[in-house]
């Protein structure tokens, strides 16, 4: 089984910043890639940023020249700048192996207008 333990979520001023952590454990069995999504309440969850075990990135439209995205072996971070209030959601770590899919728990990030 793989552990996904988020963390760096919290409350920031709109133009604000933060930091979120993504620590992956356990039998990791092939990583393909490394993902953050968001659900923010009445909508559906969708991508923010993706990291490929190759190396190529992709961010939605939203978050282009905010957002980045790294990986450090099977921790992955995403530095938030300029941060809106249209960024508030839950955001989610996944990661994908050969074998599925896995989630972390969650972490809260709201931005204050």
């Amino acid at each position: 089984q793989v552990q996904l333990v988020e963390s760096g979520g919290g409350l920031v001023q709109a133009g604000g910043s933060l930091r979120l952590s993504c620590a992956a454990s356990g039998n990791i069995f092939g990583l393909k890639s490394m993902a953050y999504y968001r659900q923010a309440p009445g909508k559906q969850r969708e991508l923010v940023a993706i990291i490929r075990q190759s190396g190529r990135i992709t961010y939605a439209d939203s978050v282009k020249d905010r957002f980045t995205i790294s990986r450090d072996e099977f921790t992955m971070y995403l530095q938030m700048n300029s941060l809106k209030p249209e960024d508030t959601a839950v955001y989610y770590c996944n990661l994908e192996d050969l074998r599925k899919v896995f989630w972390g728990q969650g972490t809260q990030v709201t931005v204050s207008s």
